[in-house]
């Protein structure tokens, strides 16, 4: 099951999720943490699921590392997503409310 788990989330990362959006140009550090890190974590996923079948106990710290890796991974993700609510969706609302008072 974790196999089909990290070939999906290659699948998912090789797509390209950030190449779509055209709104921002990703960074080293978005690259980094949105592709990078992601395709290694999700690799060790997919590669510990072919180990299980010879090496049982090792693979299972590979899930273990491949998860505890993608944990640190959605820290900065969710924190990024966060000040991007706060400092822009939050600060174009107060100027399209500050429009509405003038008119």
């Amino acid at each position: 099951m974790w196999g089909v788990a990290g070939l999906g989330g290659l699948a998912y990362t090789v797509i390209g999720r950030m190449c779509r959006q055209p709104v921002y140009k990703p960074q080293f550090e978005d690259w980094l943490f949105h592709t990078a890190w992601p395709f290694l974590a999700y690799a060790m996923l997919a590669m510990s699921a072919f180990a299980a079948l010879s090496h049982t106990h090792d693979a299972l710290f590979g899930v273990g590392g491949a998860v505890l890796l993608l944990l640190f991974i959605g820290i900065p993700n969710a924190w990024s997503n966060v000040a991007y609510q706060v400092l822009v969706n939050i600060a174009n609302a107060h100027r399209d409310w500050s429009r509405d008072d003038r008119e």
